[in-house]
């Protein structure tokens, strides 16, 4: 064996030794009764997003966007939650990023939710649809200056020279907006997954976890509990 590959086997053997002294669910954890869970699972996540705050949570409202593309390729990346209720579970994008071409070619995906402080878990899975031009102006004008900015620029993903170059289009995008403030990206879509299920996930310290799922019906929601 060479020195360079006997370097390369020590350094994955430490990666494993790292990773498997990490503690898990660490602190004191909060309980978790199914049988007092709210019928609505809107409800339940209200409730546990509240807890987040209170914890101190940074980013409780970050999850992470799955979707597919054209060819069956999946991606996963982190976005922020602009609302949840009786429309489905919203976030935004441009219609021209990567995430949005996934979805016009398979309006399906899914929504994670980790909180690790607290060990708990939300999933959400179900068809995606855009709100439409108003609702997806108004929240592109909700966003803070510099997020419009970069967002007016409608080039995510694409190739970038150097951050220089990054940082005049933003400067120049930047004083478009001091000049037209109601400017709004073309591309900006406010979407909208209405959910076909929604899973609660528990975490125990000695791996009794607990798992809740709604599953939408022509009658509403049931909900089941799962094995962990």
């Amino acid at each position: 064996m060479s020195d360079q590959e006997g370097d390369r086997t020590s350094e994955a053997a430490g990666a494993r030794e790292l990773l498997r002294s990490i503690e898990v669910f660490a602190g004191d954890l909060p309980g978790f009764d199914p049988a007092a869970a709210p019928e609505d699972p809107v409800a339940l996540f209200t409730e546990w997003l509240l807890a987040a705050v209170r914890a101190g949570v940074r980013e409780p409202h970050a999850m992470t966007l799955s979707t597919v593309d054209a060819d069956g390729n999946p991606a996963a990346r982190v976005l922020i939650l602009k609302d949840v209720g009786e429309r489905g579970w919203q976030f935004a994008s441009d219609a021209g990023s990567a995430k949005g071409r996934d979805l016009a070619a398979r309006p399906r995906a899914a929504l994670t939710f980790y909180w690790p402080a607290l060990a708990r878990q939300v999933r959400v899975r179900g068809p995606v649809a855009p709100e439409g031009p108003e609702r997806s102006a108004a929240d592109f004008l909700a966003r803070g200056p510099g997020a419009r900015a970069e967002a007016l620029l409608g080039r995510q993903s694409q190739p970038l020279a150097d951050l220089a170059e990054r940082d005049a289009a933003v400067r120049e995008s930047s004083a478009r907006l001091a000049r037209t403030p109601g400017l709004v990206a073309p591309g900006w879509t406010l979407y909208a997954l209405r959910p076909v299920s929604v899973e609660f996930w528990q975490g125990d310290k000695e791996r009794r976890h607990t798992r809740l799922v709604y599953r939408a019906g022509d009658q509403g929601w049931t909900r089941q509990l799962l094995w962990p």
